[in-house]
């Protein structure tokens, strides 16, 4: 049966993260079954992952073109696969493809996260005729590699096994027959998958149990909470207050203030509301500067950021919290409010520094299903790429709030310094831009430096040190050498005494 997603990008390492994905060169029983093992528990709540066979491993990535599984040993592979599977306790069987990539026949098998874990499988598989029996032990993904766990690790296993991620449960106030399957079949489209040819005329019912949509007896197949959020009209009928509210309030009191909700499946209200806000919400203006050919142009708020924080919003919100993302746009700042609060292994000081790493994903599957459709990256990217697209504007730094008990978070992104009214102190953008670009930021890229060292050294000669200084570094980085080299290299940049490149007094010139 085909996968719900692209097999090109999972098999490149385009679409899942490396610690997802384990190849194989062809069947080795004891590994494969350990590795399944591992991603049905899941200890992470990432969502499981993927074994490919017939790839080889090249230090964590694909060796291309694949070596491929000989096509008349596929059934025999599957007929051993289904008897190791009866191995691991609860039974757990992953979902299989059999498909071809580059011209070679390879095995794909989707080991999604659980249900009933932790699970445990035997620690090896004597040979044919020693009839002797090993012990089992649980396993588990530790970044790229699976792992036999420890006397610690099992009991967080265990104590974890109750707490299923809310979006892959079993919703039994709902009926299978509220997914759309024509939603579905978009969503395939959409992403590439090889499923959407076949699920033009699957049954919903098959359909939904292959993509992991649907859990139950025959009798009564029950759709899961991330079927409903994704390939239902109204998710809000099951999830009160699943939605995007956007309010324009323009004065304190309220006079002239606007709202706008979004909602629908969650990637279709994430997307209205981000298009409104492009189309509505954002300003640009446009400066000439004396000194200088290049016309400046800056936005209210940088479109890219704005999608970074609420993608994050509606990929970690608890559903089962009736509160809806709200993002309100005032004379001052844009704040993106969701429920609840970050996860506790981020500190206060996390927040204040803009380091949001979290150790827990409150919804696995609601992240895959972003990432297919190239909504969000899932690997801690999303804070750093809002930073840069922040700073690329001029805009200041975005500030993260939330209480003790971690009931909300809040993201605050400042509007930029041209777009401050008057009678609140309006900045002159030649200097306030400047000064805002050239703070010291680990996120400046190496092209933005170097068109800086360009621009400072375009007024006077400098020394390094003080060049440096002027970019608003403290002392001379690694990154300011390299980027000046650079220059020097291309005969950009020389210096001022060529002969005696130690000289205290030696100065670059631009050329």
């Amino acid at each position: 049966m085909s996968l719900p997603i692209n097999i090109k990008e999972l098999i490149e390492r385009r679409s899942v993260e490396t610690s997802r994905i384990e190849y194989k060169e062809g069947w080795n029983p004891e590994r494969v079954i350990h590795t399944i093992c591992a991603f049905a528990n899941d200890i992470d709540n990432v969502g499981g992952g993927y074994v490919i066979m017939g790839v080889e491993d090249d230090n964590g990535m694909p060796r291309l073109p694949p070596k491929g599984l000989d096509k008349n040993e596929i059934d025999a592979i599957n007929k051993d696969l289904l008897n190791k599977c009866n191995t691991i306790e609860p039974r757990y069987v992953p979902i299989v493809e059999h498909t071809q990539y580059n011209g070679k026949e390879i095995l794909i098998l989707w080991a999604y996260g659980g249900n009933d874990r932790p699970y445990k499988c035997p620690t090896g598989f004597p040979k044919a005729g020693e009839g002797r029996r090993t012990e089992k032990g649980y396993f588990i993904r530790k970044m790229a590699n699976t792992i036999r766990a420890n006397d610690y690790e099992v009991r967080e296993l265990f104590s974890i096994s109750t707490l299923t991620p809310f979006d892959d449960r079993i919703n039994q106030n709902a009926e299978l027959k509220e997914l759309r399957h024509p939603f579905i079949c978009s969503y395939l489209s959409e992403i590439g998958s090889d499923l959407y040819e076949l699920s033009l005329n699957m049954s919903l019912k098959d359909l939904a149990k292959n993509m992991h949509l649907a859990e139950g007896p025959e009798e009564y197949v029950r759709p899961l909470n991330v079927g409903l959020m994704f390939f239902n009209e109204r998710p809000d009928n099951y999830f009160r207050y699943a939605r995007i509210e956007i309010v324009d309030k323009p004065d304190p009191t309220g006079e002239g203030m606007t709202e706008k909700i979004f909602t629908g499946p969650l990637n279709r209200q994430l997307r209205d509301a981000l298009d409104y806000i492009r189309n509505y919400m954002i300003k640009e203006k446009v400066f000439k500067y004396p000194d200088r050919a290049e016309a400046g142009r800056f936005f209210n708020y940088p479109y890219e950021a704005i999608e970074e924080v609420l993608v994050n919003a509606v990929y970690h919100k608890s559903y089962q919290i009736s509160e809806p993302i709200t993002v309100v746009f005032t004379p001052e700042k844009m704040e993106v409010v969701s429920c609840p609060g970050p996860d506790r292994s981020i500190s206060a000081k996390d927040l204040k520094n803009c380091k949001l790493v979290a150790n827990y994903t409150r919804n696995r599957r609601i992240g895959d299903m972003l990432k297919e459709l190239k909504m969000t990256e899932c690997r801690n990217t999303g804070i750093p790429n809002m930073l840069r697209a922040m700073e690329k504007n001029g805009s200041g730094m975005p500030v993260f709030k939330t209480d003790e008990d971690r009931r909300y978070m809040s993201v605050s992104i400042p509007i930029h310094p041209a777009f401050v009214r008057k009678e609140k102190g309006y900045m002159n953008i030649d200097t306030t831009y400047y000064k805002i670009l050239r703070r010291p930021t680990k996120y400046r890229d190496r092209s933005e430096l170097r068109d800086e060292i360009i621009y400072t050294l375009e007024k006077e000669d400098l020394a390094l040190s003080k060049l440096a200084k002027k970019l608003g570094y403290a002392k001379i980085t690694g990154n300011v050498r390299n980027a000046v080299s650079e220059l020097m290299e291309e005969g950009r940049i020389v210096h001022t005494i060529p002969d005696n490149p130690t000289n205290k007094k030696q100065q670059l010139r631009l050329i």
